[in-house]
């Protein structure tokens, strides 16, 4: 969605129709320069025949009394005026101060209704406003944050399309009394609602707008006005060359600040600086082609060789095997090392042991560090692996094994750790030292030491394990192929993560 820029003409047609249309034109020959905008123009109603008491309808000594009974229009007029904005392009907008210049919005198909400071929490107008099927943008000026977020709940719990404008509602406003910090704060505090600025510092000054584009606003609204011998304009609303400025200076900002939707790639040239000062992988002992090239056989060291992995590149989830021999200090290539991004797999397999316990019912804890014991590579997991949640490890340990269905555990015996499973989901096939044993839900078993014990599944299982301390030298696997295997995680390089299983840290 593009910025929208609305231009305020309020009363300063001087009830004038064609310095009105004149002010149109003017205005939309400034945004056409502007694609990367969207703009808006805006009118006000008022029902002047009721708006104003009956008692002071005559009182040409009072200022807005007087501006308002000679800036009169009729609806036919405005209709011309909304027209010919439409036509040139923008989104037509207009302010109701009262019930019945509402109805009059809905009459003339008005595109946006705006809700000025003074009627923020105008509540039979506001009611009112909520029954149209409109979007709404409403100035704040002069609210508390409690009664902006009572009007903001009246409108979001009706499902409204609502823009909240920081305001001040001094006309002009002194640059010192801005308070643009309010935008931040606003977008902070109701992050599903869009946040504009609606300004009134002095318009020949075009320094206000970034600071608001920086601090997220993401709608513009300014009094604007053309001179004419006729016609002269206020102080705080702007001609044709001062909101030239003023959006030169927006579009400058949204550059500088650039996209908050997504982060933004980075360019090749921030790259190569940046490449320059990493440290590049080196070798810290022979390395076989076939081998994988873990953290504990490189050192790094700057400066870097050109395609050279980095320092940055050695990621847990990451997993280089050597298609050369390298000697002691050699740099390693990206071209001489086959690579496995290991993340997605491991994702893959976190949402399905996240499924699995679901579906079990059995109670884990939500901070848990989980374990994915792969011991004949990650791409044969569900062949052959488990994952493990370790509940507790002092003198005694408690672990939660989770065996996804069709999964395997490889034979392996432990010198040290006598361990029981009870069975808490599922079904499980047992060896120990070849003798089968079949168990189920509830069932008990406990493994000795020495004992060599491996298990299988075909519906899947949920086992808890309860253990002597658990000292991670003290798994010894049979297969001689599961150490051999270089592209095989072991227990001694466990890949483990927290986050209630739903993502990698």
């Amino acid at each position: 969605m593009k910025p929208l820029f609305i231009f305020e003409m309020a009363n300063n047609h001087m009830g004038d129709l064609e310095h009105g249309l004149r002010v149109i034109r003017d205005f939309a020959a400034v945004k056409e320069q502007y694609e990367e905008f969207d703009f808006a123009f805006k009118f006000q109603f008022r029902n002047i025949d009721t708006f104003i008491h009956p008692d002071y309808k005559d009182r040409m000594d009072l200022k807005y009394v007087k501006r308002f009974t000679e800036t009169r229009l009729t609806s036919e007029q405005f209709a011309t005026m909304k027209s010919e904005a439409e036509k040139l392009g923008f989104v037509s907008v207009c302010t109701g101060f009262d019930e019945d210049s509402i109805g009059l919005i809905e009459e003339m198909d008005f595109q946006i209704i705006k809700i000025a400071s003074c009627s923020f929490t105008d509540w039979p107008l506001l009611n009112r406003i909520a029954e149209t099927n409109l979007p709404i943008i409403a100035s704040t000026a002069g609210s508390t944050l409690e009664e902006i977020d009572n009007v903001v709940a009246f409108f979001t719990n009706r499902d409204k399309d609502l823009t909240i404008m920081h305001c001040v509602g001094e006309y002009p406003t002194e640059t010192t009394n801005l308070q643009l910090n309010q935008i931040a704060q606003l977008t902070a505090r109701y992050p599903n609602i869009k946040i504009g600025y609606s300004t009134h510092e002095d318009p020949a000054d075009p320094n206000i707008v970034p600071l608001a584009v920086a601090m997220g606003a993401q709608s513009f609204e300014k009094h604007v006005a053309v001179v004419t011998d006729e016609y002269p304009k206020n102080a705080y609303s702007a001609t044709p060359q001062q909101v030239d400025s003023w959006l030169q200076s927006a579009r400058t900002a949204f550059q500088v600040c650039g996209d908050t939707s997504t982060r933004p790639p980075a360019s090749e040239k921030e790259l190569s600086d940046l490449r320059r000062f990493k440290r590049g992988v080196f070798a810290k002992r022979p390395i076989k082609a076939g081998e994988v090239v873990s953290r504990s056989d490189v050192f790094y060291a700057f400066p870097c060789e050109e395609e050279q992995i980095l320092a940055n590149d050695m990621s847990k989830y990451t997993q280089f095997i050597a298609t050369r021999d390298f000697d002691v200090n050699e740099a390693v290539h990206t071209s001489e090392v086959t690579t496995t991004r290991l993340r997605g797999k491991l994702y893959e397999i976190v949402q399905d042991v996240k499924s699995f316990l679901t579906t079990s019912g059995v109670v884990f804890p939500k901070d848990a560090n989980l374990e994915i014991s792969h011991h004949y590579g990650i791409e044969n997991f569900y062949e052959t692996g488990i994952t493990m949640v370790t509940v507790v490890n002092r003198e005694y340990c408690k672990k939660l094994i989770i065996v996804l269905p069709n999964q395997s555990h490889p034979e392996q015996y432990h010198k040290k750790k006598e361990e029981t499973f009870v069975v808490l989901h599922g079904d499980v096939t047992l060896y120990l030292d070849d003798e089968e044993h079949t168990l189920n839900r509830g069932d008990v078993i406990t493994i000795e030491p020495e004992v060599r014990h491996r298990f299988e599944t075909t519906n899947g299982c949920v086992i808890e394990e309860v253990s002597s301390t658990h000292y991670i030298d003290d798994s010894y696997y049979v297969d001689p192929a599961i150490v051999a295997n270089q592209n095989s995680r072991s227990y001694r390089d466990r890949l483990s993560f927290r986050k209630n299983f739903s993502h990698l840290p």
